[in-house]
């Protein structure tokens, strides 16, 4: 594989390469099926084998490519009432999050993170599927606020568009993959502005992008034939797992 050793960075070797790229296909599969699971099974993986310095900047351009293709693919089921004031309160969010710079106990956060996303997960909110275009701009306000504080917030994506679309497997997975498209897209720039070298690793995402597309059609053809009972069962399920993690990492962090 020394070919490929030219377009690697000097971090990341051919075989944990080829790892990574065989786990694109499956934590693609994962999310493009059930919503949730693939973004934080990446970041684990990505974290054996690429430096702390380039973990978010580098997970996050993955996983916009990975919810870009996600919302091309499925792009029939989104819901493009929900578009404009998603991407009104998410900029408001980001603006927010930049100029309060506050540095919040990461474990804290992870707690409280946790225990929103189960109670949310197990609680039908009144009136969530019927929110105005304003309570859409507050939440997805709040949304892009914690993408600025916590790097593991697609339980809490998944959590919201569960709430705002409660009967439509299909339209809440694509709507949650343009919402999270928009979000790593700011978070991307945000890296770029502050200097990260993304340029050295444009071949290794470019070929996860790939590799990630081809799981989301998979999972895509999983997601049409499975029953929207079975499909809710098995989101609250994944949601909670995920949000019992960050509990458990929280009061770790708070010990």
């Amino acid at each position: 594989m020394s070919g490929w050793d030219t377009l690697l960075p000097e971090a990341l070797g051919a075989w944990p390469t080829l790892i990574l790229v065989v786990a694109s296909f499956f934590t693609s599969a994962l999310t493009a099926v059930f919503g949730v699971g693939g973004g934080v099974a990446m970041l684990a993986l990505l974290g054996l084998f690429i430096p702390v310095a380039a973990l978010i900047p580098v997970h996050g351009a993955v996983q916009l490519g990975s919810n870009t293709g996600r919302a091309w693919h499925q792009r029939a089921y989104i819901r493009s009432s929900i578009a404009a004031p998603f991407i009104a309160g998410s900029l408001l969010g980001i603006a927010a999050g930049a100029y309060f710079v506050v540095q919040l106990p990461d474990a804290l956060l992870k707690l409280v993170l946790g225990v929103f996303v189960v109670t949310v997960t197990w609680t039908k909110i009144p009136g969530a599927a019927q929110l105005s275009h304003a309570g859409l701009a507050a939440g997805s306000a709040v949304l892009a606020l914690a993408t600025m504080f916590v790097g593991a917030t697609g339980p809490l994506f998944a959590a919201f568009f569960g709430q705002v679309i409660p009967d439509d497997r299909k339209a809440l997975i694509a709507t949650q993959a343009a919402g999270m498209t928009l979000h790593h897209t700011l978070k991307v720039i945000a890296f770029a502005v502050a200097g990260f070298a993304f340029w050295r690793w444009l071949p290794f995402v470019a070929v996860m992008i790939v590799s990630g597309y081809l799981g989301t059609i998979y999972g895509s053809k999983l997601l049409e034939k499975m029953p929207e009972a079975a499909f809710r069962r098995w989101f609250k399920i994944g949601l909670t797992l995920l949000a019992l993690d960050l509990i458990r990492r929280g009061l770790a962090g708070m010990v």
